[in-house]
């Protein structure tokens, strides 16, 4: 299922204040976030409810929150298991907001071959490391895209589902090569996620 590239822009259109907002933030460059994304404590990470991102700088785990987004839990297993996610590439990426990808045609405007998903969303909030589910104009519009923030981003609370935290590598998230916010986050020749896998299945 394929999707315009204007609606998916709106992601970004749609925040132009708080990326003003974040000018003046500071070097958010090294370290991890080992704690969960605001709201209700998040369940101890399991192997069966860890993602895992391997870049060309190294690995990336992210706790994933099936108790509060069992749907987009569900979905980014079963397309991570299917394979779906390997050499997919960071189309979007700003400076001190966040990195996009999962889009196959990495444009912006692809999906999967699966119906898009209900917004779920709760009162977890978008902190550093947070996973969050991209969408276009419509909130029941996420389907295999997802984002990692940079920084707190709290005009995202309630407005995108969360269904994750970076738990481990978020100094690999830091080195993602960035896009331009001037362009919308466009990179050009961008960095790609090599292998995408839940941690349970690990050899």
């Amino acid at each position: 299922m394929l999707r315009t590239a204007v609606s998916f822009a709106f992601f970004i259109v749609a925040l132009a204040p708080m990326l003003a907002s974040c000018a003046n933030e500071p070097n958010l460059s090294g370290g991890t976030t080992p704690t969960a994304a605001g709201g209700p404590p998040a369940p101890t990470a399991t192997p069966e409810n860890t993602l895992v991102i391997e870049t060309k700088t190294g690995k990336i785990k992210i706790a994933l929150r099936p108790d509060i987004a069992p749907n987009h839990v569900a979905r980014i297993k079963k397309l991570a298991r299917e394979g779906f996610y390997n050499g997919i590439v960071f189309h979007r990426v700003i400076p001190r907001f966040m990195a996009q990808t999962g889009d196959p045609t990495g444009t912006g405007a692809g999906g999967s071959k699966y119906p898009d998903l209900k917004a779920e969303f709760s009162q977890a909030k978008f902190e550093r490391g947070t996973l969050g589910a991209a969408r276009s104009q419509s909130p029941n519009s996420a389907n295999s895209q997802f984002f990692i923030t940079y920084t707190k981003t709290p005009h995202l609370d309630g407005q995108y589902t969360v269904f994750g935290q970076v738990i481990e590598g978020m100094e690999h998230v830091d080195r993602i090569k960035k896009g331009s916010a001037a362009e919308n986050g466009k990179v050009d020749n961008p960095d790609k996620m090599l292998k995408v896998y839940v941690a349970a299945d690990a050899k």
